[in-house]
């Protein structure tokens, strides 16, 4: 027996799963804003993932919006969808697409590192899609051959403004000379942040005694740390994520180094090796112990949902998911023009400091120095541009 159309439609549309089908009704709906996140919930930053997802729910929660039910923002409907890349940079790019030619979004944030948003940034500005990353702060992200992406946001300061810091408060607050730096030679973060320490440290007066690369998935360091011990350097840097450094860390100390280690905002992680990093500084984006209310208002926000301090990749989550639904919010809008102009332009007062974008859409703002001290981060100081 035939079954007649109209029927066949809707025993169908019983089948299919509550989210394809709120999927299908958002794509047939040109006032819904489609939002995508992309941060690495599974592999070896997933603890990066995991913070970067709580700042953007906590952000939209705030706006009205959650994943399950949606919301509005003002008089702009809104739909989330999130995808895991697995700090992967083939998965980050099929993901991207996914949530382009699939779930129809206008906007993504994400992601979280800049091996991975570099190449995701092809794909958003050739489909005219908006992205605003949280904490990729590699220069490519929003400038790539001398051209700007014009549809590529941040909300974290850049990695020439990271190193330079870094190698500043090594030359004037801990006195250094001279330094040694290992790097991942395959990873746009930690060559970026290597070269611009470099750089800094050696117009400041310092002496690098060894700059060597590694590959990413190597584990024995043995061989270039005892190198190293024998220059015996004041700093060794080590701008490489959390895992990694702590690896690098703990065979450093066993072949006697004695070098105070420094790096960069990868390091803010609670999965870092805190007594074998113990003594270290790195520079990041916010302190918790910054007094601020509109810190101390964020923290007792996240703590009441997740019960945990927010760290800095939860932080930059947070204000980059805010710097869109302010855009929103200007627009009352979900066109993608409309948006990009509003985020060009804007002046965003948000936890990790008052962002406004230059001309290649990156924010100038003030970056924090932490200390890796009896088991937990100290703030020492805040430095501005």
């Amino acid at each position: 027996m035939r079954i007649p159309r109209i029927v066949a439609v809707v025993a169908i549309a019983v089948l299919l799963p509550a989210v394809v089908l709120s999927g299908c009704a958002g794509a047939k709906d040109k006032t819904t804003l489609r939002v995508g996140l992309i941060t690495p919930l599974t592999g070896d930053v997933k603890t990066f993932g995991e913070s970067t997802k709580n700042g953007f729910l906590l952000a939209m929660e705030q706006a009205g919006v959650t994943l399950d039910k949606g919301g509005k923002i003002g008089n702009v409907p809104v739909k989330l969808f999130i995808q895991d890349d697995r700090n992967d940079v083939t998965e980050g790019v099929n993901v991207a697409t996914k949530l382009i030619n699939e779930n129809k979004v206008q906007a993504i944030i994400g992601s979280v590192t800049s091996k991975v948003t570099i190449p995701i940034t092809k794909v958003t500005n050739d489909a005219k899609v908006i992205q605003i990353t949280s904490t990729a702060t590699n220069p490519k992200v929003t400038v790539e051959d001398g051209k700007r992406k014009p549809y590529a946001f941040r909300a974290c300061f850049i990695d020439p403004f990271q190193g330079t810091v870094g190698a500043k408060f090594a030359l004037d607050n801990l006195h250094a000379k001279t330094a040694a730096i290992l790097y991942d030679q395959s990873n746009d973060y930690t060559i970026g942040l290597s070269n611009y320490f470099k750089d800094a440290f050696e117009k400041g007066g310092g002496k690098v005694l060894k700059m060597a690369a590694y590959a990413t998935n190597d584990t024995d360091f043995s061989a270039v740390l005892t190198d190293i011990a024998k220059l015996k350097p004041d700093i060794l840097y080590l701008p490489d994520y959390y895992q990694k450094v702590s690896l690098i860390g703990k065979q450093a100390r066993a072949r006697g180094i004695k070098a105070i280690f420094m790096g960069g905002d990868g390091w803010d992680s609670s999965e870092l090796d805190f007594k074998v990093m113990d003594g270290g500084y790195f520079t990041n984006h916010y302190s918790p112990d910054d007094p601020r209310p509109i810190v101390q208002d964020f923290i007792k926000a996240y703590k009441a949902k997740y019960n945990a301090v927010p760290d800095a990749l939860a932080t930059l989550a947070y204000d980059a998911t805010n710097m869109l639904i302010s855009a929103v919010k200007q627009t009352q809008s979900n066109d993608v023009e409309k948006l990009r102009e509003a985020l060009s332009t804007m002046t965003f007062h948000a936890v990790s400091g008052d962002i406004k974008n230059d001309a290649d859409g990156n924010p100038i703002k003030a970056a924090a120095i932490l200390q890796i001290k009896d088991g937990k981060q100290v703030f020492v100081a805040s430095v501005n541009p």
